[in-house]
């Protein structure tokens, strides 16, 4: 069976209540990069980061240098946060299984060189965070190690400058297909410099460095987290729920770890994506960037050079995408609408797991149990009728559910503009369309529940339709 993007469960019973807790078995291994106290956004990412820290192995969580701090780390920032993750780490077991302890975070606390960009690169500017990074890879483990960048990528740059050095060209090649790349932009010019010296890293990012502006970030990706455009390129997201109001009244005075959550100043969690494209929700597959998640849609090409550039890109890269989404009878079509479309959900999700740091199972809501009846690949010939049915999904909290389908049109090669029907049942009915050479056409079904906040997590249909 073909199992793209399944949400990975395990149902345990206690007491007198049905408890579904989830685990997740194939956890991806994560190496974040931060250049945290730049400004506030990094202290709210990492805060995020830590409720979601059972579904992945995290390998390292490293304090670096960026072009807004440029001398100096402050891994001392990560410390207390993940001190007052250790408070609550015992209650958000009692939620889902598998986060790791107190201890076993403090161990993979690193500091990278405290220079800016390639003048932390070369012989002598080794630090525990670059051979934190090669000891990780070279770990004999088969997984690829996802490295997101939230500062600047020296770090990186160090390691893989190191190895280059010290091993054979078989060896490099061998370490680097352990790597992937999600970079909040380019904040320093490492970035680039790995780019173009090891073509092979599968990189994802919106280009562009400065060295004394952010010129990028207008166009980037990542800013549809909570950023929003001005007159002439508006956003048909909640803004809300990114506002330091809602912030107020959901994460901080929520507990210990929630008290460390910053104010929002400039963009709420501009790093966040990084990790959020690998959340198991349902929605993404980490190989596949141009198939969408929470951390954005992204399709491999060479961009254009743009004069906020450090230098052209010789390679392709995984960058932005436009998503066509219609809110409220209008029409977007933009790069950060691959993000801000799913804000409502990822915002709730960062809600309630807020909630779990302070409260008992009985007394917090639990996302649904999102369940195809049958593959998520299905082959159809031009014509065919097909029945996508997600009834068999269930709530762990007894919540009654709703539905509605999306074909993700972007995500696939079928390109015409499908309308779909009834979409907000449980089960969808479709005629595939005829088809002159195979065309992939993939469906999402958000399934939600009504709890408070109400929570929504997903499945995909990939349908391949052929002549």
């Amino acid at each position: 069976m073909k199992v793209i993007a399944i949400l990975l469960l395990m149902s345990f019973s206690f007491n007198a209540f049905t408890q579904k807790l989830k685990s997740y078995p194939d956890k991806t291994r994560i190496l974040i990069l931060t250049d945290i106290e730049n400004e506030p956004d990094d202290a709210q990412s990492l805060v995020r980061f830590l409720l979601y820290s059972n579904q992945f192995d995290v390998e390292g969580i490293v304090a670096t240098t960026s072009c807004w701090q440029r001398d100096q780390t402050a891994e001392w920032r990560i410390h207390e946060i993940v001190d007052a993750y250790g408070m609550v780490r015992d209650n958000l077991e009692k939620h889902e299984t598998g986060f790791p302890a107190h201890s076993f975070l403090e161990e993979r606390i690193k500091k990278g060189y405290p220079d800016f960009g390639m003048a932390a690169v070369g012989e002598g500017k080794d630090s525990e965070g670059s051979d934190w990074i090669i000891q990780i890879v070279d770990k004999e483990d088969p997984r690829p190690v996802w490295i997101p960048i939230w500062g600047g990528a020296n770090c990186l740059a160090q390691a893989l400058w190191k190895v280059q050095q010290t091993r054979s060209e078989e060896e490099v090649k061998k370490f680097t297909d352990k790597i992937r790349v999600y970079t909040i932009s380019d904040q320093d010019n490492a970035g680039p410099w790995i780019r173009n010296t090891f073509k092979e890293i599968p990189y994802i990012v919106s280009p562009g460095f400065h060295e004394n502006s952010g010129g990028s970030y207008f166009y980037s990706t990542w800013i549809g987290i909570s950023g929003e455009r001005n007159y002439f390129f508006p956003s048909g997201a909640n803004t809300y729920i990114v506002d330091n109001d809602w912030v107020d009244n959901n994460i901080q005075n929520h507990g210990p770890l929630g008290a460390q959550y910053p104010d929002v100043a400039y963009i709420m969690e501009g790093d966040s994506p990084s990790f959020m494209y690998l959340i198991q929700n349902g929605l993404g597959s980490s190989e596949h960037p141009n198939w969408g998640s929470w951390g954005g849609r992204y399709d491999l090409y060479r961009p254009h050079t743009r004069v906020f550039y450090h230098e052209p890109e010789k390679r392709e890269i995984w960058t932005d995408s436009d998503d066509f989404v219609e809110v409220n009878g209008t029409t977007y079509i933009d790069n950060t609408a691959t993000i801000w479309r799913w804000r409502n959900h990822f915002q709730n999700d960062f809600a309630a797991r807020m909630d779990w740091t302070i409260s008992d199972y009985k007394n917090a809501n639990h996302p649904p149990l999102t369940k195809l009846n049958h593959e998520n690949e299905i082959e159809v010939k031009s014509g065919e009728e097909i029945l996508l049915d997600a009834a068999v999904s269930e709530d762990p909290d007894g919540d009654k559910l709703s539905y509605k389908w999306i074909f993700y049109r972007e995500a696939g090669t079928y390109s015409s503009m499908t309308n779909i029907e009834n979409n907000e049942n449980a089960r969808l009915q479709i005629t595939a369309p005829v088809v002159d050479s195979p065309k992939e056409m993939h469906f999402v079904v958000a399934v939600t529940d009504d709890g408070e906040p109400k929570l929504t997590s997903y499945q995909r249909v990939i349908l391949t339709v052929n002549p």
